[in-house]
């Protein structure tokens, strides 16, 4: 499993407050650590609205992507600072110029967000690079992905795909986790989860299910500024998944043999049960269902799985209530 933690934009444009989030995800255990990297002119423009109308200090959607730009210098703060936490530094580029500052940094692979899929220019500036790719597949149909898949793979590009579903916060009726499997098939390259819920619920489900890779966005605080952090992770929830994918994983390759349980030998002597009386019974009597009770440990009496092979047999002998019944007191074993 490879676990990726989007700071995205929580940073708020501040390099102290993504240097920070670096050091908090790192010890949550996930192996990357993303960022979006925005160069507000060559991405965007002044006609561009806002996905969610949150800011009030952001006059365009231009103003806001400038206000999250770092600099070459701050950019490379950032990835050394993941190096020395030993996570990856991955990122998602929206313009060819950001994958110039990405080549810069020596970045191993490429996250590409939902709204790129079908931007063949970026794809082709990428499939230059001869990187791998993570594609997100929220806004994307089976079509359009098609038509993605079979461009990167003409220019021998190593991909992988998300199931994502583009809504913020994602509600379980759009999940889309049948769409891991689905796309297991159509593909067969591997797959994972882009999540959006705020639920560590979702991941975990989508980890049972073979994503290979979960994404999502992580913040300090689901109530912080930004469009983003209502669909977020806070950090002790990050590392509550992280602990539980693991778990998980362990469980899915250590296989659990049901054809042999020797080794609860002990265990069910301790736990099962031998057959008994429940009433004082005179020698003679012909036994019932209502005259027995199921008590333990086993091996002090009949096992009470045989039950119904001492039904209408006579006692030999006087039982009282709640002694243990053995086959001599019916005459002997079976």
């Amino acid at each position: 499993m490879f676990i990726i933690a989007e700071i995205g934009q929580a940073h708020e444009g501040s390099l102290g407050m993504a240097l920070s989030y670096i050091d908090a995800l790192a010890e949550t255990g996930v192996d990357a650590v993303k960022f979006q990297v925005h160069m507000a002119a060559a991405e965007s423009s002044e006609f561009e609205p806002f996905r969610v109308k949150f800011s009030q200090q952001d006059k365009t959607r231009l103003n806001y992507w400038k206000r999250m730009e770092f600099s070459p210098e701050e950019w490379k703060l950032l990835k050394q600072k993941c190096e020395e936490k030993a996570v990856e530094f991955l990122a998602s580029p929206f313009s060819n110029a950001a994958v110039d500052l990405l080549e810069e940094l020596g970045v191993k692979r490429y996250k590409l967000g939902s709204g790129e899929v079908n931007n063949f220019l970026l794809l082709e500036k990428i499939a230059g690079t001869g990187k791998p790719v993570i594609l997100s597949s929220g806004m994307s149909s089976l079509k359009e992905l098609d038509k993605t898949v079979e461009f990167l793979k003409s220019r021998n590009v190593e991909f992988s795909v998300l199931q994502c579903t583009t809504a913020y916060p994602t509600t379980a009726q759009n999940y889309g986790l049948n769409v891991i499997r689905e796309l297991k098939e159509r593909y067969d390259v591997p797959i994972g989860y882009s999540d959006h819920s705020a639920k560590i619920e979702t991941c975990i489900a989508a980890t049972v299910l073979g994503a290979e890779i979960l994404e999502f966005h992580a913040v300090f605080d689901r109530r912080s500024f930004g469009p983003d952090a209502t669909s977020s992770l806070e950090i002790d929830e990050v590392k509550t998944l992280v602990q539980a994918v693991n778990n998980i994983q362990t469980s899915l390759r250590c296989r659990v043999d049901k054809t042999d349980n020797s080794q609860y030998k002990e265990l069910k002597n301790i736990f099962e049960k031998s057959l008994a009386v429940n009433k004082h019974l005179p020698a003679g009597h012909k036994l019932t269902f209502n005259d027995l009770e199921a008590k333990k440990p086993k091996g002090y009496g009949i096992d009470a799985s045989k039950f119904e092979q001492i039904l209408g047999k006579e006692l030999n002998k006087e039982k009282r209530q709640w002694e243990f019944l053995n086959w001599e007191d019916v005459g002997g074993s079976l």
